[in-house]
């Protein structure tokens, strides 16, 4: 019998679509799957604790022998919405910045655009547990996923990192990749993105399993997150990796 392949994926509601049809297909008795936070994901990848995972594309030189093994992921094309800097002031005022310790990706995209579009220099912090409470007066913090949407009536300055990566470059932007540490077989692969692919298909279903009152899901599955990771993403992906090496 073969062992089981462990897949990692995090509970955001970003990834139900795609957790949907994994959960439901045949692939759910081959696999293992681990839920944890985008940035201990890659750690397990690094570590060889797991096979894939959709993990935060910054992680990627680090995780040796890395593939992306989906056509699928976490993507955006404009307003991502749940991938902001959230501020009480403006961002040429903005002093110090807490950067959200759950993911990597898009602590460097904020550390990226602050220094090259927004052009400031600023304090990073490192993120506790209830670093929000602390954005206050000239202190900003990098707030993603769910809480993000949570806090967009909360702040007078909120700016979209996937928004400002299109003005910065005019391309797509990649958060998160399915990537394996190892081949998987083929026939596995075909399967999971299928499965991957399966969910876009009852986003009605999805969104009536997940009650969500701060933001429509709607409205976030069809027109902020982008689930296909087609050529123009591809390329916006390429771009951010070259910057941040």
């Amino acid at each position: 019998m073969n062992p089981k392949i462990k897949i990692g994926a995090v509970s955001y509601l970003n990834t139900k679509p795609l957790l949907y049809g994994i959960e439901r297909s045949d692939l759910a008795n081959e696999i293992e799957l681990i839920v944890d936070y985008p940035s201990q994901l890659a750690k397990k990848l690094q570590e060889n604790i797991i096979d894939l995972a959709l993990v935060p594309v910054a992680a990627i030189p680090s995780i040796k022998n890395a593939q992306i093994v989906s056509d699928y992921g976490i993507a955006s094309d404009g307003n991502v919405v749940s991938v902001a800097l959230f501020s009480h002031v403006p961002v040429n005022e903005i002093k110090q910045v807490y950067l959200d310790y759950q993911s990597r990706t898009s602590v460097r995209l904020a550390q990226l655009l602050l220094e090259q579009y927004w052009n400031i220099k600023v304090n990073y912090l490192p993120a506790g547990e209830n670093y929000i409470d602390y954005i206050n007066g000239t202190n900003a913090g990098v707030i993603i996923g769910d809480r993000a949407l949570k806090q967009l009536h909360n702040f007078g300055y909120i700016y979209d990192l996937s928004a400002a990566w299109k003005a910065h470059t005019g391309l797509g932007f990649i958060f998160a990749a399915w990537v394996a540490n190892k081949d998987i077989p083929v026939d596995f692969t075909t399967r999971f993105n299928a499965a991957n692919a399966e969910g876009l298909n009852h986003l009605g279903e999805i969104i009536a399993e997940n009650s969500f009152p701060y933001y429509d899901l709607h409205t976030y599955y069809t027109q902020n997150i982008r689930f296909l990771l087609d050529e123009d993403k591809k390329k916006g992906l390429a771009k951010f990796l070259e910057l941040i090496q």
